[in-house]
């Protein structure tokens, strides 16, 4: 079996400490963190977010111990500038006027094309990205096609964002809404590597994206390092939720490869069934019903996740993360998923002040 290295990007809102509003400071935060860190700490669509970055590593101990300092490096520049770093993968509360888009020269392209989804929206999401690899193009497209009937359930595990811009949006993951707005958000398409170049050179031409890096598919490519990035989760304040998730997508991935070496062809599943699991996903996590991978038959999402951990177990045994990831499954069961612990903390505490507090603490913890 191959072994994997995998890597981490993780998008964070950065909102004042007093009014626990989104607020556009990530330039200076930005600038003061990557003086420890440099491009490890990056910027985002809008200046009221910002994104770190791990380095590509074969152990997920090291890779929490490295998201967890950059996590720390991150709060203490952001408190410098009397704002406090938050994952959830939308705003709790809305911000107190329009947010700025980062002054870079493609978010600024993207905002003058894209108005009606940058500008006159305005809704900043934060995901959490997870890199297995290295892989060349055509693996890791082959792999996206094997890999797209399981990111549901991979979804459902991380759901973050049932708050948006001060209310209650009824779904476990308010961003896959938010996000699915954009052009290419959605399941891979199937395809080999010259249909790939072909299909996106199309996109472009047609005004569609801006370049490949505007591919939004839930699997993809990269475009700047040999990997496959997998896009489906919301971002996490519990760090452990996001272990979990890096080391099932790898374990899963490797699963897979040895199998795409005996030489089956990808799953022919139909889009509007991978359409609706990802729907499902967003709107109950783990608490509802999902769809089978296999067959499409309505399960109860926990049997899923279930299922998952066991198609994965052979990349799981060969990367030695077995033991943690059965440990940390049975901790977010007992604990739930971020949008269960936040709507908790709103009953517990009594505000949504209060669970922007609560995500805060939990972003910089380690």
């Amino acid at each position: 079996m191959q072994n994997l290295t995998l890597g981490v990007e993780e998008e964070f809102l950065l909102v004042d400490r007093l009014t626990r509003r989104p607020v556009s400071r990530a330039p200076m935060v930005i600038r003061d963190a990557a003086e420890a860190w440099g491009d490890q700490v990056q910027t985002e669509l809008f200046e009221s977010q910002i994104e770190i970055a791990s380095r590509p590593t074969a152990a997920c101990r090291e890779l929490r111990d490295e998201l967890a300092r950059l996590r720390a490096c991150m709060a203490r520049a952001a408190h410098a500038h009397a704002c406090l770093p938050v994952a959830s993968g939308t705003p709790v509360l809305p911000s107190e006027g329009p947010l700025r888009v980062t002054g870079t020269e493609r978010y600024q392209e993207m905002a003058r094309r894209f108005p009606g989804l940058v500008t006159a929206r305005g809704n900043p999401v934060c995901g959490c990205h997870v890199h297995i690899g290295p892989l060349d193009r055509p693996t890791a497209l082959t792999l996206a096609a094997h890999i797209r009937p399981w990111l549901p359930v991979l979804q459902a595990v991380t759901a973050n964002s049932p708050y948006a811009y001060r209310r209650d949006t009824g779904f476990n993951s308010w961003r896959f809404v938010e996000y699915e707005a954009w052009p290419t958000v959605g399941p891979p398409p199937v395809l080999d590597e010259g249909q790939y170049l072909r299909h996106v050179a199309g996109l472009v031409n047609r005004g569609t994206v801006l370049d490949r890096r505007m591919l939004y598919w839930y699997a993809r490519p990269s475009e700047h390092v040999p990997t496959l990035e997998i896009r489906i989760a919301d971002v996490n304040a519990d760090l452990d939720t996001v272990i979990l998730l890096a080391a099932l997508t790898r374990a899963l991935g490797a699963t897979l490869l040895d199998e795409m070496a005996a030489g089956p062809g990808p799953p022919r599943v139909p889009l509007s069934r991978l359409l609706l699991a990802h729907e499902l996903a967003a709107a109950h996590g783990i608490s509802g019903i999902g769809l089978d991978p296999g067959d499409g038959r309505e399960r109860p999402a926990v049997d899923l996740v279930h299922e998952l951990i066991e198609r994965a177990a052979p990349g799981l045994d060969a990367h030695g993360d077995t033991e943690m990831v059965e440990e940390r499954w049975r901790r977010l069961r007992r604990r739930g998923i971020g949008a269960t612990r936040q709507r908790d903390a709103f009953k517990r505490l009594g505000g949504l002040a209060s669970v922007v507090d609560e995500l805060a603490v939990l972003t910089a913890a380690s």
